[in-house]
């Protein structure tokens, strides 16, 4: 019986000394208890001073264990080669709250104090009057006819500076912030997308971007007063036929030659494709691999990817073709260069910056696709969100608003939560670009997240409106969205390469404690700098496996939430998920080594939990910003049940597919105890509830995003329509229990108003104000149909493509 007193008592001290995490001397003085309790002999003893002095000696240490380790690893591949594109990846940018959660104990304490930004005075008179005025100028019905933006909305956007909205007032520009420069995106993608895209490649990925980072004080003064007035239109060229997801490979090549006037130039050749304002672009960024073959350069016959500006004038230059994109009218073209001679001046920073082409793409990206895409997805979802909300209870079916039914209800449910995280991913992460962090993983995270987010809520609302989005015509709001959303989820690293490479692949070696610096001392053989990384490594294995289990067990009730109210279990549930992910990670990666970045479905399981822990990590830190607003509790309540609920379906999948001792018993566990569930119907109620409800929370949700005001205006129409239809109801009550009495026969309500007026049942104003809800309700129930002649009319100019000149 002491027998079995003293080891469960050392059990228990074992696992509170890993749950809190220790110093390797503390673990000594455990040891030698452990011993003392059970009388240990001497040569026991002898072996465990032995070791101990061995393991907190580090010149022992590294000369007698961690030098067969690395061996050991080196010889079983355990770790993953890395490339120098792949280097260049990985190093771009650099790890935010990300890393809390590899730590397996995230410091919510600092995710919660990280910024969450607020927009200014100056910046809301901007939304509110040139972004306002732009979305007035033309509709999307409008801009679809055309096939382009109006002339006078291309005067407009130059004028009110639109293309250089990042650009520093020094230089011409608006000097915006990343927050403002996403309020006007959100703002102009609740539009039309065409928009978006116009505005938003001058201001992301190009050449004013690649200028104000990496350019000279010559090419910045030459070329960014012009860029902001919208004198130059820019593009930037880097997707080639066989270089899309692997951009790394591009083909195109620019040779270093010297001319007949001594100077150096570049003769360069290319043929892109996907290039968003190529087919009008005045100024061209080009990547390309740049030859040096006489080392004229000194960087040698090879320097790699380079960045030149070269201007569409320029001899060579070919840029008279066209793309598609799912009908939405943006310019999208094809580029091909031959022969095309420039000064190596011409090198985005000059002959310096030869040969570091990728790496200033990978810097960039690395920031710029957690603005841009996230902002037009929150102006996507929120105009969603207003549009299914209204037309649930305008249109009506067997006597109800079909918002009643619990069938639109989840979707709308679904909606409502979903553009509540949207925005929360946004705003938080436009707060930390804009602290000057560029996080590389998060920014992933963000544009994959959200545009698959986006994706579905424009299903959702597609669905709620039934014919009424999918026949085109001026009075559909959602038909455009619903065919350009897929060019969100492809460009700039499609979502597929995003989940299973970059966020958690790359993540995994980024943003966790000690992988990538173990990784580089066994590449540079050196023991020390691996010996310190490998033992912490370690330890955090021992204390995220303890952490995980213990949390498991107690359902995360052992974490001390910041927070001391009904979103505390969302921080506990999240400490819990951060720990099993934590442990998850590095069986896996001690499992199958340089393997796992195969394992592409293991590794986007592993990115699904890394995403939705963030996602949630926004959700509440948004929740807390803004003012813990009661009203907004259902929006949160359902986003982080969601959110957990992906969670608890990712790690079922990594545990039933990754062979581990013991696994069947973990999976069985885990069912048995998720960790999250997906949302109750009631829940799902009360979020569908604000979707319908004109008012504070509705307004809040859908915050700065256009809404026409103009009756001829569809989304003006709906949103009267809503709140006649609201104002009216209690009225419709009243008739319908006129007639449950028998005060009014078996009809209609709206047929009987005369009938209700004249039993006195309703006053004059109640029956104006039924009769005018119904008349708008018709109406707006209505769809487009064109005559044969105009329908063929839209098509006439249609052409089919020659495809021997087709890139």
């Amino acid at each position: 019986m002491m027998l079995l007193i003293t080891f469960s008592t050392l059990l228990v001290a074992f696992i509170l000394l890993g749950y809190i995490g220790v110093p390797l001397w503390i673990w000594a003085l455990y040891g030698a208890a452990v011993l003392g309790a059970l009388n240990a002999p001497v040569w026991l003893w002898t072996v465990f001073v032995t070791l101990v002095m061995v393991m907190n000696i580090p010149l022992l240490r590294c000369r007698l264990v961690t030098s067969p380790i690395m061996k050991l690893i080196h010889d079983w591949k355990l770790f993953p080669k890395i490339s120098e594109t792949e280097r260049a990846a990985i190093e771009a940018g650099n790890v935010w709250v990300d890393g809390e959660f590899f730590t397996g104990k995230p410091d919510f304490q600092r995710i919660l104090s990280e910024p969450y930004p607020q927009l200014t005075p100056e910046i809301q008179a901007f939304l509110d009057g040139p972004v306002e005025q732009v979305c007035r100028m033309a509709s999307d019905w409008e801009i679809y006819q055309r096939q382009d933006l109006p002339p006078e909305v291309w005067e407009y956007l130059k004028q009110e500076r639109f293309f250089g909205m990042m650009i520093p007032e020094k230089h011409g520009g608006l000097g915006f912030s990343n927050l403002a420069y996403s309020a006007v995106m959100a703002k102009l993608a609740s539009r039309s997308f065409t928009h978006v895209a116009t505005v938003g490649v001058t201001n992301s990925l190009g050449p004013a971007k690649l200028l104000l980072r990496y350019g000279t004080e010559e090419q910045k003064d030459n070329y960014l007063p012009r860029l902001a007035s919208g004198e130059e239109v820019p593009c930037f060229a880097l997707t080639e036929p066989q270089a899309g997801s692997d951009a790394a490979s591009i083909t195109s090549s620019g040779v270093v030659f010297k001319g007949e006037d001594d100077q150096l130039y570049i003769r360069l050749n290319w043929q892109k494709r996907y290039i968003t304002l190529g087919a009008i672009a005045t100024l061209l960024g080009l990547a390309f691999q740049l030859h040096d073959p006489d080392n004229l350069l000194g960087k040698g016959k090879h320097p790699g990817i380079t960045c030149a500006l070269i201007s569409t004038e320029t001899p060579g230059v070919i840029q008279n073709r066209r793309h598609d994109p799912m009908g939405v009218p943006f310019y999208n073209s094809p580029l091909e260069g031959h022969d095309v001679i420039i000064p190596v001046e011409q090198i985005i920073g000059g002959v310096e910056q030869a040969g570091q082409g990728w790496k200033m793409l990978m810097q960039s990206l690395a920031a710029g696709r957690g603005i841009s895409f996230p902002a037009t997805c929150t102006g996507v979802t929120k105009l969603v969100a207003r549009i299914a909300g209204a037309h649930a209870v305008v249109r009506k079916q067997f006597g109800l608003s079909i918002g009643r039914f619990e069938g639109v209800e989840e979707p709308l449910a679904r909606i409502g939560g979903l553009t509540y995280i949207v925005d929360a991913a946004r705003l938080y992460t436009c707060g930390a670009v804009d602290q000057g962090e560029q996080p590389a993983v998060v920014s992933a995270i963000a544009k994959s997240q959200t545009t698959d987010l986006a994706r579905t809520v424009v299903i959702d609302g597609m669905d709620i409106l039934g014919g009424s989005g999918i026949c085109r015509g001026p009075r559909n709001l959602l038909a455009n969205i619903y065919t350009a959303m897929p060019i969100a989820i492809t460009v700039e690293g499609a979502n597929i390469l995003t989940r299973s490479l970059m966020i958690f692949g790359q993540g995994a070696i980024r943003s966790h404690p000690y992988i990538y610096e173990e990784i580089s001392a066994l590449e540079r053989s050196d023991v020390a700098a691996f010996d310190q990384a490998f033992w912490s490594h370690l330890g955090l294995m021992i204390r995220s496996g303890i952490r995980a289990g213990l949390l498991s067990l107690t359902q995360g009730r052992l974490v001390h939430s910041p927070v001391q109210d009904e979103t505390a279990i969302y921080y506990r549930k999240l400490a819990w998920a951060s720990a099993t992910f934590a442990n998850l990670s590095d069986l896996a990666m001690l499992s199958l080594g340089g393997s796992l970045k195969r394992r592409e479905t293991l590794t986007g399981r592993f990115a699904d939990i890394l995403s939705w822990m963030y996602l949630g990590s926004a959700t509440l830190r948004r929740f807390e910003a803004e003012g813990r607003q009661v009203e907004d509790l259902p929006l949160v309540h359902w986003s982080m049940q969601y959110a957990l609920a992906q969670i608890q379906e990712a790690v079922e999948g990594i545990v039933s597919n990754l062979s581990l001792l013991l696994g069947g018993l973990v999976l069985s566990w885990w069912q048995l105890n998720p960790i999250g569930t997906l949302p109750s119907d009631q829940l799902g109620h009360q979020v569908a509830q604000i979707l319908q409800t004109p008012g504070e929370g509705r307004d809040r949700l859908t915050a700065n995003i256009h809404i026409p005001n103009h009756p001829e205006e569809p989304l003006g129409r709906l949103e009267q329509a809503l709140r006649l239809s609201v104002q009216a109801e209690p009225v419709a009550k009243a008739v319908k229990s006129a007639i449950k009495l028998g005060k009014l026969p078996k009809a209609k309500p709206a047929q009987l108003i005369n009938a209700a007026l004249e039993a006195g049942l309703i006053s004059e104003t109640d029956a104006a104000l039924i009769q005018e809800a119904e008349t708008l309700r018709t109406d707006m129930i209505q769809v487009d149909s064109f005559t044969l002649e105009e329908y063929q009319q839209r098509y006439k100019n249609r052409k089919t493509p020659v495809f021997s000149n087709a890139i």
